[in-house]
């Protein structure tokens, strides 16, 4: 565990060195999924019950894309790094994705874009239409995440995709060009045993994904796996498998470049980010160690202003319909996050 917080850190460090005075990350959150999966706490909702919100709800997105536009022209502030989450954003449809994409170009200046990053992390969303709008934007990052190579514990946990369609969108989107890639890997999934965890890693290990994400499963109130009779894994399991993990991803070549720990995870162990060097994700770590300023659009964001050794955050809506009926507010925050940036 010391030599991976010591790597982590090493890692860490020559990323934040570099972050741009008067740069700024852009987050945007897309509160859609297909389903929602028994351990998910993230800002997600059913397109079966808030499917009927998503037009009006990116209409509203375009809108706070132009206000902050204006905050950063304002400011004098630009951008690095812009990333898409969520949720699932390629929930949804390829003509949104294609005037969400267009709108940020057309309104912030994209010459010193870093990284531009997309969730697209249900295989069962991901199409060659959607793929083909990422690239004509200059998306250079995405996330397809398998969380497991097992079809049942897949049904188990809500994923309405199979390991087949994880293979087929993995080989879609390098053959369209994408040529870093995440994939997230749940250790500690209910009845996974750490033999069936060790199969699933080998699977990803021989796809050779850019970056490899090993998350501890973690309970948290908002999920519906309280719920359930399933209970986390055993330590001895946890720790076994987070040890082959970091084992074999040093033999492999891929190095661990942020690690974070959440409260009521299995084992009480981590989350690791491993990337094959020179693809690490400077968001990533941006977000982890608050080291600069993120200003956040769309569903459940949150701005994190960073003011020397202070940080002020500024929260948006989670829910997709409050969201829009409290639009108003939304742009009340960008004003106000102006205020705060100009008080420096």
């Amino acid at each position: 565990k010391t030599e991976l917080a010591m790597t982590v850190a090493e890692n860490e460090r020559m990323i934040l060195s570099d972050i741009g005075k008067n740069s700024v990350s852009i987050y945007i959150g897309i509160p859609f999924c297909p389903t929602r999966c028994v351990y998910c706490s993230f800002v997600s909702t059913d397109i079966r019950v808030s499917g009927r919100y998503m037009e009006e709800f990116c209409e509203k997105l375009l809108l706070e894309i132009d206000k902050t536009a204006e905050l950063l022209n304002r400011t004098g502030l630009y951008t690095e790094n812009i990333y898409i989450g969520g949720g699932t954003p390629t929930t949804l449809p390829a003509q949104w994705f294609d005037r969400i994409l267009s709108r940020i170009y057309d309104r912030l200046d994209m010459s010193h874009i870093k990284e531009f990053t997309v969730e697209a992390g249900r295989p069962d969303t991901i199409t060659c239409d959607k793929l083909d709008v990422l690239k004509k934007y200059g998306v250079n990052r995405i996330s397809i995440n398998p969380q497991t190579m097992n079809d049942v514990t897949l049904k188990k946990i809500g994923r309405s995709h199979d390991t087949a369609m994880f293979y087929n969108a993995f080989e879609m989107a390098r053959k369209k060009g994408f040529d870093v890639i995440n994939t997230d890997l749940i250790a500690g999934l209910p009845d996974e045993t750490p033999d069936m965890f060790k199969v699933s890693l080998e699977a990803i290990i021989k796809l050779r994904p850019e970056n490899i994400t090993v998350h501890s499963l973690c309970l948290k109130s908002a999920a519906s796996f309280k719920l359930t009779d399933n209970e986390l894994a055993e330590s001895g399991y946890m720790n076994e498998m987070l040890s082959y993990t970091q084992k074999r991803m040093k033999e492999e070549g891929y190095i661990p470049y942020y690690m974070y720990r959440q409260k009521n995870s299995s084992g009480n162990l981590e989350n690791v980010g491993y990337a094959i060097p020179g693809t690490m994700s400077v968001y990533n770590i941006n977000i982890m160690e608050e080291k600069q300023t993120i200003i956040a659009l769309g569903g459940g964001g949150s701005s994190k202003i960073v003011i020397g050794n202070r940080i002020e955050r500024i929260f948006n809506f989670k829910d997709p319909l409050e969201y829009i009926r409290r639009f108003d507010e939304i742009l009340k925050k960008k004003e106000e996050t102006e205020v705060i940036i100009n008080g420096q």
